[in-house]
């Protein structure tokens, strides 16, 4: 059967632009090309009106008109540390089978940067992205929408999501964290998680996490829930103090980053894992296997995540309509290491 072939016919053009913002196309042409020579209230307009409309300057339309660009975009929170690591590498590894490459991005958890990424993506007319998480800026979303680009939500996972979806069930993963705990007998424990403001899947996780510590018949107060960003050191200062105040038997994480740095916080304090303090994590990220004891945590699949969301949004692009399976829950596993034991008798 013949392809369906995506069009990008009917997103705003220059003419569109100048319109709105009240001035002529050569304006706007200026405006994108030297900015520095249009004065700022009409370079205020000009880009205000272009994000209203979601105008896209097509950078390659000279040379590449009406075809695609044989490249997927992906944009992550961050490549600062392994979180995305193995999902990165998957994802382009099967783009290669696929005779696609990929162009990557990150904005640093700031969401509000999500639009000129996918700005600058878009004008190098890329064929389709893949975005991490739920929460999104309206404005980038509407770019993409305009210009018919698929696009794949991986790493979290929901049945009512609007955006195909490739992803763990975050929610779930938090509970099995906490239910590991409540087997093993802990009712002091601790929850460290990453701000959960534009973070969907730390979200999920905490609110999974509290709410099997609530139907297990722990009263978890606000004392016992902190914020951390994904950085080792500054996790291991976190729970360095939390254990001095605060005595805990086991600590929940929302991310392995965050389990690394509880670890290397209990060895300044000289208290043994899981004798003292028993830790677990979500993720398995790289180097978690190998810490001493190894930790206890939620696997997410990271590399089965990219590889489908690769083989999706190349399908997407050539067929012209959605993945049938484009709402995937990959499995959740638990990984009972080292790091985990019932409270020692006070």
């Amino acid at each position: 059967m013949p392809k369906h072939v995506r069009s990008r016919k009917g997103a705003p053009g220059i003419v569109e632009v100048a319109a709105r913002a009240g001035v002529s196309p050569a304006t706007v042409s200026r405006f994108f090309n030297t900015p520095d020579m249009v004065k700022l209230p009409t370079r205020t307009r000009i880009e205000r009106a272009a994000n209203d409309l979601g105008y896209i300057r097509d950078r390659m339309a000279g040379s590449m008109h009406n075809r695609f660009s044989g490249t997927i975009g992906i944009i992550v929170p961050t490549i600062d540390n392994a979180i995305f690591s193995e999902l990165i590498e998957s994802f382009a590894s099967r783009l290669l089978v696929h005779d696609r490459t990929m162009l990557i991005a990150a904005h640093g958890y700031e969401l509000e940067r999500e639009v000129a990424i996918v700005r600058s993506l878009l004008e190098r007319r890329i064929d389709g992205i893949a975005l991490i998480g739920f929460d999104h800026d309206p404005i980038a979303l509407n770019m993409l929408a305009q210009r018919n680009v698929p696009v794949v939500s991986i790493w979290n996972f929901s049945e009512t999501s609007d955006l195909p979806c490739i992803g763990a069930n975050n929610f779930k993963a938090g509970q099995m964290a906490v239910e590991h705990l409540l087997e093993l007998g802990h009712t002091k424990i601790s929850f460290i998680f990453a701000d959960t403001k534009g973070n969907d899947r730390a979200r999920a996780r905490l609110d999974g996490a509290i709410g099997k510590a609530k139907e297990g018949g722990i009263q978890v107060s606000a004392d016992a829930i902190h914020t951390c960003s994904y950085d080792v050191g500054e996790a291991k200062r976190l729970v360095v103090n939390i254990l001095k105040s605060e005595p805990k038997t086991a600590i929940v994480c929302g991310n392995d980053i965050i389990s690394h740095g509880a670890m290397f916080a209990c060895q300044a304090l000289h208290l043994k894992v899981p004798d003292a303090v028993s830790i677990i994590g979500i993720g398995d990220f790289q180097g978690s296997a190998h810490m001493e004891p190894g930790l206890t945590t939620i696997r997410l699949p990271a590399k089965k995540i990219g590889a489908l969301a690769a083989d999706t949004l190349v399908e997407m692009n050539e067929t012209g309509r959605p993945n049938p399976e484009f709402r995937r829950e990959v499995e959740l596993n638990f990984i009972r290491r080292g790091s985990t034991a019932a409270p020692c008798d006070e």
